[in-house]
């Protein structure tokens, strides 16, 4: 009873229970229940600031509530600080949400090639050519005709009209490129036809050198056969259309027109015309030239003075040229590396035939040393030049044997050695 008198009426009378006297039980209850929610409320209100950061709520409804109470009594963060943090941290989601995205549509394609993995695989253009395009109009109307072949001549202003001799040779089918060595380029636009012609003119450079750093495989690809040709070449008895239908006929990779008895030198028996015959593979040398009658120099071999190179051919043959052998001597002896079977896919076309005139051209581009002719100091760079090709070849050879455990072969051509 003095429990009853002294604590639960004194509550009871607070809380307007002076009537209906409350059960002890169930004043107990109410009061449990009402101290319970004080507590969890005071516990929410303490850390509403720290919920509100981490809600998702609209930049709309933030400026609506009262962060002043919060802030001075729990915090100590005035409303535009917090009001900044709110701010940064949804910005903060948005460069998030966007990082994710561009993650997923950044472009990256294995494929592709090499250095242009970023770029989508429709865009890239892998190869190119020399048509010429016009600098207006529509670019689908730029080309009435696409020439399916390419013949390139080394050439100085002093030979023009042997080369014009030459050109006329060629159909419209063929692109016509011009390397000059002397540095003489416009006034070579006394012919038509030029023109319509590639000119490149770097002083004092060879066929080989040009070849290396104009002609890549990926510029050339859209034609079926490149023609590489000096400037000192006879062509009365020849026509480009029917010197390739001959070459597709007998599947010639990589081929020379027959020289005639009446050129000036013959270095190979094998680069002869023969009469009676389209085409031949092989020839007799002197004695102990051929230890193998399918290697070079009585088959596989072609010179490379006016060389024909199927786009396949000239692809694995643009590799083996050297940066720094600009006469490419010894390149000759090579050429089989890169069809199979060579014996079989290299010769000379007897049925349309040149003259070698053996013009020492770029001979006298080479310069005056101890009281020798400029020719001479050119002569003797391509001898070197050849040995050292070959050695080359033989040590790249060797390292590839080495690698796949093969012992280096006994039977190696007298010239490769």
């Amino acid at each position: 009873m003095v429990f009853y008198e002294f604590i639960w009426y004194p509550i009871m009378s607070l809380l307007g229970c002076s009537g209906n006297v409350i059960k002890p039980n169930e004043t107990m209850r109410f009061i449990v229940t009402t101290f319970t929610g004080v507590f969890f409320g005071f516990l929410l209100g303490a850390s509403f600031p720290v919920l509100l950061t981490k809600m998702n709520l609209p930049s709309s409804l933030l400026p609506y509530i009262n962060l002043t109470h919060i802030e001075g009594k729990y915090l100590g963060l005035s409303p535009q600080t917090l009001f900044s943090t709110l701010n940064s941290l949804e910005a903060n989601k948005v460069v998030s949400n966007a990082s994710c995205k561009s993650e997923k549509t950044k472009i990256w394609v294995p494929t592709n090639p090499r250095g242009a993995e970023r770029l989508p695989s429709r865009i890239i253009t892998s190869e190119s050519d020399f048509y010429l395009h016009r600098s207006w109009g529509q670019p689908s109307e730029d080309l009435t005709n696409k020439p399916k072949y390419l013949v390139t001549f080394t050439v100085g202003y002093n030979q023009k009209n042997n080369i014009n001799a030459a050109v006329k040779k060629f159909s419209e089918n063929f692109t016509i490129m011009l390397f000059h060595y002397d540095g003489v380029t416009t006034e070579w636009n006394e012919f038509e036809w030029s023109k319509r012609a590639i000119h490149v003119s770097v002083r004092k450079q060879t066929k080989w050198w040009y070849a290396k750093r104009f002609l890549h495989p990926h510029i050339v690809a859209p034609y079926e056969y490149i023609f590489m040709w000096d400037e000192d070449l006879g062509v009365e008895n020849f026509d480009a259309e029917e010197y390739i239908k001959l070459v597709r006929r007998h599947g010639l990779e990589i081929s020379q027109p027959g020289l005639d008895a009446n050129s000036a030198t013959f270095s190979w028996e094998m680069t002869r015309k023969r009469d009676n015959t389209e085409v031949h593979r092989d020839s007799e040398e002197k004695h102990g030239w051929c230890t193998n009658p399918h290697l070079p120099p009585c088959a596989s071999f072609v010179e490379i003075m006016a060389t024909v190179f199927s786009r396949d051919a000239w692809l694995c043959v643009w590799h083996m040229i050297q940066n720094d052998l600009v006469h490419g001597w010894g390149l000759d002896f090579a050429l089989r590396k890169c069809v199979d079977p060579s014996h079989e896919k290299i010769g000379v076309v007897d049925a349309q035939w040149i003259v070698h005139q053996g013009v020492r051209t770029l001979g006298n581009q080479g310069r005056l040393e101890d009281g020798r002719a400029s020719w001479e100091g050119v002569r003797e760079r391509c001898k070197k030049e050849w040995s050292m090709f070959q050695n080359r070849m033989s040590a790249a050879e060797k390292a590839y044997r080495d690698s796949i455990g093969l012992s280096p072969s006994k039977l190696m051509p007298h010239w490769w050695i």
